[in-house]
């Protein structure tokens, strides 16, 4: 009659609502005669489970818990077939239930029959209801209850059909019953000797299929609550993608591994029959849902990734196993004989060590029966230690068209790499469709998260904690939310701002922070701040990258830097305290970012937006080198230099260039030449120089009787800088030069901040306003300078320098810029 199977879920049949939205399912398709295989209602196989243990026990409870099952149904009942309905049926399974429960209390033990018989009951349950009301709906239905056909026996696989006696008993049955609609009740079945039984839990879907085969249904639709197979548990990976193919290979795969809305044992029959397995959702019926059939598109590579958890990694290891034929046959016999399940495998060639992954419950067995398996070669010595690793996690990468893809399994590992995650063990099969990760189970999701993203199944996230929100935090933030939906869709990069903080208090937000509304969100905030807890929220276990972007010129933030990095935690900042200040800091930077992979990136330390760091690593890393570094470095002295030519005291343009917000607050923190000096250290220290900023040899133009005083004593008094540099800039004219503030490293490391007459021809003495440049002399660039000229100042250059910075990071990261 070309029957077509369908399996609907306990969340499709919850209640009365769901049971008429599956009848209007069925209702609504043009097949030929349906088998419609049901689930119970959902949670109450748990609730059976509990009462008939509860029961055994002698909790008296279980009557209660009993009546309230019953009035869940009758209401269901009456729901769809009126209040008038004839609920005889009902009654009289609650009745016999309510006796065996008795029985139950009074023998104070739970045999395995009864539970078995308990637990079969929720879908007695809803096929009776489903059926009842497409009858009522004037749908030609039949009610078929699956233990009085279907037979199985217990084998190491699990429970298999016996084909020949379930055959005849369900051609019985269609003798009898000619309904072109047949409601099954799935998960139960009899045993070979009789005695009712289940499919074990979540048996439904193989009951499905097993009705399927034996209707000869040409495809099994699954409905359940989501719209197909997705390429990952949405509750780790929010951002899976619906799989619109899969092939039977691929399914199995994952079904292993625990995938969602498969059952492994479903696929056998319908890989046997080559019957295409469709998964719906039954609350969006118009869905296409996910097919799956013999052969799938080899596009993507990886179709879906899955982990298993609560496992152990159990090593047996020793010199004396190497060339043994035979030793792997031991373990593996020894495993099976302690009822061990083998989850993964992974032996080198050296054959010095075999690991198996077991369940972690089972771990202690594994152990001590390989200890027995091997006592004479423990005591030997040749078998040097058998040991468990618990807290462990396997990562399923899975793909039919992983296979002969070159490149595939470094994109796994190197996305693995760039999470900070740790790899224990590794197993690949001959088929390469999957690889098989273990890795320490408080790694499993960012694992997951990180391979995820690498094969574009999802965004490649970066968890972004941003400190000090000043000027150019406001303008950075202002120019990551102009840019971030533009980078989501074009670069596949989610850059989430998850944390915010000044230096009073933080904002720390699970889903992220609005980056256009951000003033308002840390206004709100009242935590204080504490770095260790910021650090924790940014470096979460769920989300692949971390990164600190450091806006503040805190030297205790900077103190931090180290151990970010070593977390894992990537830096981006334009706070030049660490590169400039403390050497032993400075190293410990260093070595925590070589040890953890971490990424330091700090262009705007130097030339805000300029390339000035980049261009100095491209000459180091091409083997040129580097003879001297020069230039102006400060856009405000640049300004005020550039400015300074007598029609106006120096004082005065000073007082304009704080006004203009060229100048710090206090503008003696840019005439002390300290900022420069700091830079010029960065380079140098860049350049391979240990150089340290009291090496600075750094000329103040701040006169040492206003060094101490307060701001506006100092800005009251500024005209006592007139006079001195008046003199200067004459000196310099009669010489037929200019006054630059001028930084200059030679290669001998030494370094000196100030002043310098210079040609008026000079490369320094045509600049815009507020322009630095800097000039480096090489092997390559010795009689033509390399030069790197632009704006070095002002929010807007130097947010855009962290910006570019933090995109080099997401890049590095595997972010398609």
């Amino acid at each position: 009659m070309g029957w077509v199977a369908h399996k609907f879920g306990g969340s499709s049949l919850a209640d009365a609502g769901r049971i008429r939205q599956v009848a209007t399912v069925l209702g609504a398709r043009d097949d030929a005669a349906q088998v419609v295989v049901v689930s119970a209602m959902a949670g109450v196989t748990d609730a059976l489970t509990r009462l008939v243990t509860d029961a055994a026990a002698g909790d008296a409870d279980w009557r209660v818990q009993l009546a309230g099952l019953r009035g869940r149904h009758v209401e269901a009942a009456t729901t769809l077939l009126g209040e008038h309905a004839d609920l005889g049926w009902l009654d009289s399974v609650f009745a016999d239930l309510a006796d065996l429960l008795h029985a139950q209390s009074l023998l104070g033990s739970l045999s395995r029959e009864a539970l078995d018989f308990v637990q079969g009951l929720g879908e007695v349950l809803s096929a009776g209801l489903l059926t009842r009301y497409l009858r009522s709906q004037g749908r030609e239905a039949a009610r078929l209850d699956a233990r009085d056909v279907l037979v199985v026996s217990e084998t190491e696989l699990g429970r298999v059909v016996e084909d020949t006696p379930t055959r005849d008993r369900l051609a019985a049955w269609r003798a009898v019953h000619d309904a072109r609609c047949v409601v099954v009740t799935g998960f139960v079945c009899r045993a070979a000797d009789g005695r009712i039984t289940t499919l074990g839990r979540n048996g439904s879907d193989y009951s499905g299929a097993i009705f399927a085969d034996l209707f000869d249904a040409t495809a099994l639709h699954i409905w359940t609550d989501v719209d197909g197979v997705l390429s990952a548990d949405p509750r780790l990976v929010p951002e899976a993608v619906l799989l619109d193919r899969l092939s039977y290979d691929e399914a199995c795969e994952l079904a292993y591994f625990g995938a969602r809305v498969i059952h492994p044992q479903t696929l056998a029959p319908a890989i046997r029959r080559g019957m295409p397995i469709v998964i719906r959702n039954t609350f969006n019926a118009g869905h296409p849902g996910t097919r799956i059939e013999a052969e799938s598109s080899a596009q993507p590579p990886v179709k879906g990734l899955t982990t298993i958890g609560d496992l152990a990694i159990v090593n047996l290891e020793g010199a004396g196993m190497i060339g043994v034929p035979g030793t792997a046959e031991r373990v593996f016999g020894a495993l099976h004989d302690a009822g061990v399940s083998v989850v993964m495998i992974s032996q080198g060639s050296s054959e010095h060590s075999i690991c198996s992954v077991v369940r972690a419950a089972q771990a202690g067995r594994a152990v001590a029966a390989l200890q027995h398996a091997f006592a004479a070669e423990l005591a030997a010595g040749s078998i040097h230690a058998v040991t468990s690793t618990p807290d462990i996690a396997v990562l399923a990468v899975v793909g039919d068209g992983m296979a002969g893809t070159p490149g595939i399994a470094a994109q796994v590992f190197n996305s693995l790499a760039r999470a900070q995650v740790n790899i224990r063990a590794i197993a690949q099969g001959a088929s390469e469709r999957n690889i098989s990760i273990a890795v320490a189970a408080g790694d499993a999701s960012r694992a997951l998260r990180a391979v995820h993203a690498a094969f574009f199944l999802s965004p490649q996230t970066v968890s972004v904690g941003i400190v000090g929100p000043g000027n150019v935090g406001r303008v950075f933030l202002q120019q990551l939310a102009a840019r971030g939906e533009e980078l989501r869709r074009r670069a596949n990069l989610d850059l989430r701002v998850r944390a915010i903080a000044n230096s009073r208090v933080q904002c720390l937000h699970e889903s992220g922070i609005d980056p256009a509304a951000w003033p308002e969100t840390l206004a709100a905030a009242t935590a204080p701040l504490e770095l260790d807890a910021f650090a924790d929220h940014v470096r979460a276990p769920h989300l692949p990258h971390a990164l600190i972007v450091d806006l503040s010129a805190s030297s205790e933030i900077a103190g931090h830097y180290a151990g970010w990095l070593a977390r894992g935690i990537h830096v981006v900042t334009p706070n030049k305290q660490a590169g400039s200040g403390d050497w032993s800091r400075y190293q410990a930077i260093r070595a925590a970012q070589a040890e953890g992979r971490s990424l330091f990136r700090y262009e705007a330390t130097v030339g805000a937006g300029l390339p000035v760091i980049s261009t100095l690593r491209d000459l180091l890393d091409t083997g040129d080198d580097i003879l001297s570094i020069e230039g102006i470095l400060s856009g405000t002295l640049a300004w005020l230099f550039n400015r300074f030519d007598g029609s106006v005291p120096f004082s005065a343009l000073v007082r304009e260039a704080r006004e203009l917000g060229y100048t710090e607050p206090d503008p003696r923190d840019d005439l002390s030449g300290m900022d420069v000096a700091r830079k010029l250290t960065i380079l140098a220290r860049e350049a391979g120089w240990s150089l340290r900023l009291e090496d600075v040899e750094v000329e103040s133009l701040v006169p040492e009787a206003l060094r101490g005083v307060p701001r506006e004593d100092f800005l009251a008094r500024l005209h006592e800088l007139d006079e001195a540099l008046a003199t200067r800039l004459a000196g310099a004219r009669d010489r037929g030069c200019i006054l630059r503030h001028v930084a200059h490293l030679d290669a001998e490391g030494r370094a000196r901040v100030g002043i310098a007459e210079l040609p008026a021809d000079h490369a320094f003495a045509h600049l815009a306003l507020t322009d630095n440049i800097i000039q480096f002399r090489s092997r390559r660039y010795c009689d033509n300078p390399l030069i790197v000229r632009g704006p070095g100042a002002g929010p807007d250059v130097t947010a855009a320098g962290v910006f570019a910075d933090v995109l080099r990071v997401a890049a590095a990261l595997g972010a398609q810029l």
